[in-house]
């Protein structure tokens, strides 16, 4: 088993090596049959690498201990979907699933590529198998996950507790999808530099990897946040980790890039800009793997360790500066068609959006790397608290709440005074409206930042709104189709800007979720016995009984904990537990969740003595669950954007929406 992994990870260097000279030697004229052998080469990669991975996941399956990854992350008695995510449990296993999803992207790059775009396909080929060698290479030579014990134990050491969650079965698969995704643009866009085929074919041609790509990493941000509040026992989800910041940089670059190239498809503006998004947002995606490889920062998240943090150190460096080096040589070629006309018009907008959310994506970085550099430089680690980050993020964000819902209300190229009453004027009095309501009946203007977030909310949720109306009413006008007839086929019509919309009710959706969670949230710790009591945040918390059981894998303690509100009445019951692994004697708790649309009632068990003594930790979290909705929110937008439509359908949405934004305007 050994040696077929380690055979297959040499065969798909060797064959990502044989890609580059095809592909690059299909270049000069009458090679047309080394294209072909590129593709199949490509193809051939992602083959080995499904072959290497598959047989990971049979030593796996099989309890094969003569495997070091099997023996150090299984166990005979854990269930078979944890002995599958324990492939990324390891950091080869982690890194060989990187490799696989990745070449399993440049192989359906290839494919749906295989009739257009032949021009850029050589050099985007080049690139992909570029990074395919760096995986494979450091898999067969730096870090196998086929290495062999001399002594095979007759039992694993166990997966991590905290691993042990159905969270981190699908979490990192799906960073590690936004993360691989990503450098289908990039390859694409050193294509067009290289070439200097440097129009809008190349952002056509990876529009929907990038909107693909940065679901997956959103969608998988999230899951990592819920996995962490239901594992870590903290009551939160979210302590702006170095991990968590790593993938959380490339989502906030990938968000400025997908609102600055509409201003570069529809005004040939920001081109440079354009690239240098791209090259950074791939370049963080790398930057996020080195943290969690490198045993430079301490996280729950990350891996021990490590000697791979100077190979890849030296990798991104050989990106960044090759992919900048050669933006700045084809400067001449990217000069832009247009000029910024007015600051206040819809491009300007999305400049101010992009400077927000990539200022946002520095000043994480800067408190991510600072404890690095700091002890660089001194000697000692300095650490960065959740206090810098708050005071950086919560205006950032509200900001960009604020122009979530101010952008479509403005006209492109130069707003008039007119049009700028006519279509705030609603949007404006429902939020004014919407203050005053929280003002008088809750206690929301408690907070500032609260108060701004709802209230922006209100007015982006109205904006966002009064667009799927306006689309409806000349739907419904143009088509004499009944309304709901209308919505279907304006959102079938314009998948990308109605995609768009609903990803920003999402977005509204997570803010009042954030708001809410984080600055009225209550909290009480109790040592109870059975019959004893504690009150938080109007909810009694009364304890009832312990409980006590055992499997082969794990053994349990727990305490039956009934809630009842403020009238007497029951509210729930809840069982917060701590598990004991025999495998690898560790201990983790199982936290309680109540969740409702208003509150989460959250409680975690930190011991049980043995005189019936339990002590609790508990918070009642506000709007939790509108975190959780708005990803689901965000998923059905982001579809909806990347769905392909036919070309002729394209023609008459741009038609269609063109006389819609003259009668909405009239």
């Amino acid at each position: 088993m050994s040696l077929a992994g380690r055979a297959a990870l040499l065969l798909a260097l060797a064959v990502a090596v044989f890609a580059i000279v095809m592909a690059l030697g299909s270049m000069r004229p009458g090679r047309r049959g080394w294209m072909e052998s590129a593709e199949r080469s490509v193809y051939g990669v992602f083959g080995f690498t499904s072959v290497a991975i598959a047989t990971l996941w049979a030593g796996l399956l099989t309890d094969n201990f003569e495997l070091r990854n099997v023996a150090e992350y299984t166990s005979s008695t854990l269930g078979d979907e944890f002995k599958l995510s324990a492939l990324w449990g390891s950091q080869a296993g982690s890194l060989l699933l990187w490799a696989w999803m990745f070449t399993g992207f440049a192989a359906l790059a290839v494919f749906t590529n295989r009739r257009k775009n032949r021009e850029l396909m050589p050099v985007v080929i080049a690139v992909l198998m570029v990074i395919a060698i760096f995986f494979t290479g450091l898999l067969s030579f730096a870090t196998s996950p086929f290495e062999t014990l001399a002594v095979v134990p007759e039992e694993g050491r166990g997966l991590n507790p905290l691993l042990q969650n159905p969270y981190m079965v699908i979490h990192p698969p799906l960073l590690y999808l936004g993360y691989v995704g990503l450098a289908i643009p990039f390859a694409f866009a050193i294509a067009a530099l290289v070439t200097r085929r440097l129009d809008t074919a190349w952002i056509t041609a990876t529009r929907r990897w990038m909107i693909v790509s940065w679901l997956f990493l959103g969608v998988g941000i999230l899951l990592g946040a819920r996995w962490a509040y239901e594992e870590l026992g903290w009551g939160g989800y979210w302590a702006w980790d170095p991990v968590e910041n790593a993938a959380f940089m490339p989502w906030l670059v990938a968000t400025a890039f997908l609102h600055s190239v509409m201003v570069q498809e529809r005004r040939g503006m920001l081109k440079v800009w354009n690239m240098v998004l791209i090259i950074l947002t791939f370049t963080l995606a790398l930057f996020g793997t080195f943290l969690t490889r490198s045993g430079i920062v301490a996280s729950v998240h990350a891996f021990g360790e490590s000697t791979l943090g100077p190979y890849f150190a030296a990798f991104i460096g050989l990106i960044l500066v090759g992919s900048i080096g050669l933006l700045i040589l084809r400067l001449p070629d990217l000069r832009s068609q247009h000029s910024l006309e007015s600051y206040v018009s819809r491009e300007a907008v999305f400049l101010y959006n992009n400077l927000l959310l990539l200022g946002l994506a520095f000043a994480t970085f800067w408190g991510t790397v600072f404890p690095i550099l700091s002890e660089a430089a001194r000697g000692s680690r300095i650490t960065v608290g959740q206090g810098y980050y708050d005071q950086v993020a919560i205006p950032i964000g509200i900001a960009l709440l604020i122009l979530t819902g101010v952008g479509p209300l403005i006209a492109w190229r130069k707003a008039s005074l007119d049009q700028l009453r006519r279509r705030f004027e609603i949007p404006v009095a429902a939020a004014a409206a919407g203050a005053g309501v929280l003002w008088i009946f809750t206690d929301a203007w408690s907070n500032w930042a609260a108060g701004a977030v709802f209230t922006a909310a209100i007015f982006v949720a109205t904006t966002i709104l009064g667009e799927f109306w306006r689309g409806m009413k000349v739907r419904h006008a143009l088509g004499n189709v009944s309304w709901p007839g209308a919505l279907t086929s304006m959102i079938g019509r314009n998948r990308r800007r109605y995609g768009g919309y609903i990803v920003h009710l999402g977005v509204v959706v997570l803010f009042v979720g954030l708001a809410g969670s984080s600055t009225f949230s209550s909290q009480g710790d109790f040592a109870l016995r059975t019959g004893e009591s504690g009150t938080v945040a109007g909810y009694t918390f009364v304890a009832e009984a312990t409980e006590r059981g055992r499997t082969e894998h794990v053994g349990t303690v727990a305490s039956r904990i009934g809630v009842f509100d403020e009238d007497g009445d029951r509210v729930t019951t809840m069982v917060p537990a701590v598990n004991f692994y025999f495998a690898d004697e560790q201990r983790s708790t199982e936290v309680a969740i109540d969740s409702r649309p208003t509150r989460d009632l959250y409680i975690v068990l930190a011991g049980l003595s043995e005189d019936g003594v339990a002590r609790i930790s508990v918070f009642v979290n506000p709007l939790v669950m509108w975190l959780w909705i708005s990803g689901i929110i965000m998923v059905i937008g982001g579809i909806v954007a990347a769905w392909p439509g036919l070309p002729a359908l394209r023609r008459e949405t741009a038609a269609a929406a063109e006389r819609g934004e003259k009668r909405a305007r009239a």
